[in-house]
């Protein structure tokens, strides 16, 4: 997966069981590292503790500077 397949596919986590979006995230997040980036890997993880936590909006703001992270690697 390369950081433009990733945006896409941050972008689309919007509603779903609560253990297949954490499961989507933990792809992401590996992908993310394999890829080199484990700093956004980080904040993917930080995403996902807020989820189990119940803190919506922290998941949310999470994802976005995920995936903000991600369109600055995709363009450089």
């Amino acid at each position: 997966m390369n950081a433009q397949q990733l945006i896409a596919f941050l972008n689309a986590l919007t509603f779903g069981d609560l253990s297949a979006l954490a499961s989507k995230l933990e792809h992401a997040r590996s992908a993310c590292s394999a890829l080199g980036h484990v700093d956004i890997a980080d904040v993917i993880g930080e995403a996902a503790v807020a989820l189990r936590g119940g803190d919506v909006k922290t998941y949310r703001r999470k994802l976005e500077t995920a995936v903000s992270r991600l369109g600055h690697v995709k363009s450089t």
